[in-house]
């Protein structure tokens, strides 16, 4: 039995197609479904069963014998919450309750962490888990100090020669886009943004640069397709004797112009880019370039291309966003 926290949102959806795909069964989605069209992301899964957050611990306690592995995706996602109460309760102190009870149970534990934790990226996007070296990054939001919070504490206890999960990996995901995205409201990827609004104006809007050295529209990310991370959690899945924190992402930053060109390519149309101000809510805590070092995942064994910016939207945008069924 294979558990996914969060197995209803947009990544965790996206592994559930993959493990599915496997043809693994037994699989377990721990999540909320709302009142919105969440449910839409599983709906073509076969699953053992849906058990809401709060009786997570009681259905893992009745079915320790039968569960190999946790993916914990679940989280509260959004790079703009406030309640950081909610934060810890949701991503640091939750995700540590599931270590703890891989380690005493057996199971193999694969939890998300973030290139939030890179903070405006003075640091650098190393993947070094040592204490020493995490101790130099400096989140810029509370998502952020919950994922580093989290990594943090894991390196701490496998320094420690504490108990540990059988196999355990943390995987900073980098910007994400692909299906299932849609129940993500204002934290949706660029691509599910900018499409509507060209097709209902013509043009899209990007954030204008407030940074000498960025062009409006030239901020930099890497923006990585769901596919790829699905693929990566399956290697990791498929490699038992591998552990340790990673990056998730392209390895290359691409510019939100780069982006959006992608998106006009898509549907064959020329490019109309309106730059808009960015709320001043965000300016000071906004980061102007990403970009994951893979290094450590490919040292690790991990070998697969990874998909090209160009080559994922079309994807996204002619096998999803264009269809009248837009789920994975």
């Amino acid at each position: 039995m294979i558990v996914v926290t969060g197995g209803a949102g947009f990544i965790g959806s996206n592994l559930l197609r993959g493990l599915e795909a496997r043809g693994l069964h037994d699989l377990v989605v721990i999540d909320r479904l709302g009142q919105d069209e969440k449910w839409r992301n599983i709906a073509k899964r076969e699953l053992a069963a849906v058990v809401p957050p709060e009786e997570t611990f009681a259905f893992l306690d009745a079915h320790a014998a039968e569960i190999d592995a946790i993916f914990h995706l679940g989280a509260v996602s959004s790079t703009t919450e406030t309640d950081a109460d909610l934060i810890n309760q949701s991503n640091f102190a939750l995700t540590l309750k599931l270590w703890d009870w891989c380690c005493w149970r057996g199971a193999r534990f694969i939890y998300a962490s973030s290139a939030a934790t890179y903070g405006d990226g003075a640091q650098g996007f190393e993947d070094d888990a040592s204490i020493a070296a995490l101790a130099q990054l400096k989140p810029l939001n509370a998502y952020g100090w919950s994922k580093h919070a989290t990594d943090r504490r894991i390196a701490r206890l496998v320094a420690g020669d504490g108990p540990v999960p059988p196999q355990w990996l943390g995987l900073k995901f980098f910007n994400v886009y692909g299906p299932n995205e849609y129940h993500k409201g204002g934290q949706k990827s660029v691509v599910a943004h900018i499409l509507p609004q060209i097709q209902a104006t013509g043009r899209a809007k990007l954030f204008k640069s407030y940074r000498p050295d960025y062009a409006d529209g030239g901020q930099l990310r890497d923006f990585v397709w769901v596919g790829d991370i699905v693929d990566i959690m399956l290697w990791a899945y498929d490699h038992p004797a591998v552990s340790g924190l990673f990056n998730a992402g392209s390895g290359q930053a691409r510019s939100f112009r780069n982006l959006a060109d992608a998106v006009f390519a898509a549907i064959s149309v020329r490019p109309n880019i309106e730059y808009i101000d960015m709320p001043e809510s965000l300016r000071a805590k906004y980061q102007y370039f990403t970009e994951a070092r893979m290094d450590r995942l490919r040292a690790a064994g991990y070998d697969r291309p990874l998909t090209p910016l160009a080559e994922g939207v079309k994807a996204y945008v002619q096998d999803y966003l264009l269809q009248d069924d837009p789920y994975a």
